[in-house]
Order: C-alpha cells, then structure tokens, then sequence
C-alpha cells in the first residue's frame, strides 16, 4: 500500500470533506456581509449527513447509489458558491471552497450535468400543535421559548442586525431589509433635503407571504407623513382562524407609529416617524430569519449594508462642521441618551449630518425598541467599534462542529 493509500484508510472520505470545510471556515473571518460561503458549506455537510455516511465507497449498488448521491451535493454546493460568485469575488474562503469543489469532483468522477441534492426544508414549526400561533406551537414542540432576534433601522440609516453588528449606510433607494420564505420588508431612503449630506428613510414596505391555512399574502405600506394602522387593503386584521388573526395593526399615535403583529411567524414589526424619517424595528424568531436560500442573499438586517456603502460612525460626512454645531450636538444628545454606546453616537452622528435637532427621537425610539424586543438586556447598549464582532458566534459554532465531524471515528 502506497502513502496515499495509506492516508485514504486513515481519513475516509466523509472526513476528507470536513477538513476541507473546516479548513475554509478557518480562513473565513474577513468574509464581506454580502458574501454567504457558510451558508453554502452549511448546506453541504447538512445534505451529506443526511445521507448516513452514504458514498464511502464499497462494493454493488449501494456504493453506487451512495457516490450518485454524495455527486448530487456536490452538484449543488457548486451551483451554491456559483450564485455568490459576485458577492464573495476576492473573498480567500469562498476561492477555497470552489477549489475543493473542484478537487473532489475530480476524485469522486462525479459529472458536472445531473440531478442536485433537493434544498433543505424551511422550518416548519408554525405547522405543527396550534398550527397559526407560532410560539404556543414552538413550546409544544420544542419545551421552551423561541429565540429571538431584533433588527433596527433608523437615523441616515444606521442599521442595527439581527446578528448585533451596528452600521451606518450610505444607500439611497429600495434596498431589501429581510427576504426570507415568510416575510419580505425593504426600506427606501432619499436625500434628507437639498445640499446635504444625509439621507433619511422615506419608504418602508412588509410583504407577508402567502402561509396555507393561517393567512393570504398581506401588504403594508408606510410613507413619511403617512404611517398607516391598516394594511394597504384599508384591513386591520387579516387571517382569522378559531376567532384569532395571524396579522393585526394597532397604533399608540395615528400617522405616526404603527405595530404589526404576525402571530402565524410570532413577529412583530413597529415603525415610527421621527422627525422627517421613517424607521422600523423587528422581533422575529431564529427560525424564520434563517428560512431562506441562496437566492436570498441581499436583507441588510441579516448581513448588512455592502461594505461599499459603509460610513464610518464616528465620523459625519459633514464637510468642516464647527466646533460649536459638534458640542451642541453631542451636548443635546447626552441629555436624551447618557450612556455612550451607538444610539448615541448614531444620534450625534444624524444631528452633524442633517441639522435637524427632531431627528435625535429616531435613536431614542431605537434604543427603547431594542429595549423591548431583545431577550437579553445586556446585549441592548452595544459600544462604537466593538460592534462588528458579534457575528463570530455562528462561525465558531460551524468550525466546532466540523472538527467534531473530523475527529469522530
């Protein structure tokens, strides 16, 4: 037996592929917002596993079926990183992970033409138990809570993500805010007036996708001076079933503020109007922010604004503002927000940029929201500069279990 060989007895093939995985995940920290390799390598070891160990090799048809089907994955891990091809240009671990593809096409003799593993299945859990009121039905099954996440959006915008990254974007238009099987929302931001430097959002759009028994497609619709207690059909309540709704509306201020409440996928969803802006804040369970595919690769509250599109929080666009309009700014926004952390700073940053001293209720309507919706209070104040590094919870879970699935015997 050659060396090769020898390796090949060591380390079968299934775990070949999780070193390889790990490997990539490993070189993944700097991947952009935009750039989804992960999930693609996700969906892989989860197609491959499903499969038992199928297409270690061995002798009759059972082998052959196995490797028919570990080709299959393939297939679609390639099809997978094919479709971030844009997003992921430059990125080492996306460049790593169609280099393996590639390799074990190779040594599989797997063809580049055939059937693709079938996509993972979105969750389910608000089919199940009481089937149109998701947390009842989560608690049935699972004998807890949700998890919840929350994703913030206000100010010039400043973006606050499910996955606690705090950024300030420079886009202007439509631009997606969550995409996924359930729900889709995007938010149009114009320039705040002529000659500045700021935009505001002036837009906000909720589309909740047609579910089964629990309720139609609904849209709802709000625009600055115009923040409506009913969807877009005059409605405010939609999907009734055994004498409850799966959508209702509700305001504390007409023209103003508005709560959606979507019970079917246990989320709520609140906008405001401060000031000349929109803005908009989201609870939603783990489960339905992570039912989406690769074609779903733009919601700037999972990922972010592009990294293009980034301004620096700590410093507004303003050009040469005076000492003076500085001190003012920070002075009026520390008697809204004492602690020094992003609402704060998003709060000084918009006054600077935009002038217009109503403008600071959008951080403190912010602040108090994530109040409200996050789980733990302690994730509420996030500083300047540390707020980028959240997201390396999920990555560290993924390698963790890769190098379970290699050190396994």
């Amino acid at each position: 037996m050659d060396a090769r060989a020898s390796r090949d007895a060591v380390l079968p093939w299934q775990q070949r592929v999780y070193l390889t995985l790990l490997l990539v995940q490993l070189t993944s920290s700097q991947v952009g917002a935009s750039c989804r390799i992960l999930r693609c390598n996700s969906d892989f070891v989860a197609a491959t596993l499903d499969r038992g160990g199928a297409g270690a090799g061995g002798a009759g048809g059972a082998g052959e079926a196995g490797n028919a089907g570990f080709c299959s994955a393939l297939r679609s891990y390639a099809m997978c990183t094919r479709r971030m091809a844009r997003a992921c240009r430059g990125d080492l671990a996306y460049h790593s992970a169609v280099q393996g593809i590639e390799d074990l096409l190779i040594q599989r003799r797997c063809p580049r033409v055939g059937p693709t593993a079938q996509p993972r299945p979105v969750p389910q859990g608000t089919l199940s138990g009481d089937t149109c009121l998701y947390e009842s039905s989560f608690l049935s099954r699972e004998g807890r809570e949700p998890d919840y996440l929350h994703c913030g959006v206000f100010g010039d915008p400043h973006i606050r993500t499910f996955n606690h990254d705090f950024q300030t974007c420079a886009v202007s238009g439509a631009w997606p805010l969550i995409d996924n099987e359930y729900l889709y929302v995007q938010a149009t931001s114009s320039a705040a007036k002529a000659g500045s430097h700021s935009t505001a959002l002036t837009k906000i759009t909720v589309i909740f996708k047609n579910m089964r028994q629990c309720t139609d497609q609904q849209l709802y619709q709000a625009e600055l001076d115009n923040v409506p207690a009913a969807f877009a059909d005059g409605t405010v309540s939609s999907g009734e079933r055994q004498g409850r709704h799966s959508l209702t509306v509700r305001t504390q201020n007409p023209g103003r503020h508005a709560e959606i409440r979507a019970a079917h996928i246990g989320t709520v969803l609140v906008v405001h109007q401060s000031g000349r802006s929109l803005s908009l804040s989201v609870r939603s369970p783990r489960t339905i922010v992570d039912a989406f595919g690769p074609e779903q690769d733009l919601q700037l509250c999972v990922w972010g604004c592009p990294a293009s599109q980034r301004l620096n929080l700590l410093h507004p666009p303003s050009p040469h503002p005076s000492s003076s309009t500085v001190a003012g700014a920070h002075g009026h926004c520390a008697a809204l927000l004492p602690i020094r952390d992003v609402y704060y700073q998003a709060c000084v940053f918009d006054l600077i940029s935009g002038g217009d001293l109503n403008s600071s209720l959008a951080a403190v309507s912010a602040l108090q929201d994530a109040r409200n919706m996050l789980p733990d209070l302690d994730m509420v104040h996030l500083l300047p500069g540390t707020a980028e590094r959240h997201r390396a919870g999920p990555d560290l879970l993924l390698t963790l279990f890769c190098m379970s699935a290699v050190l396994r015997v």
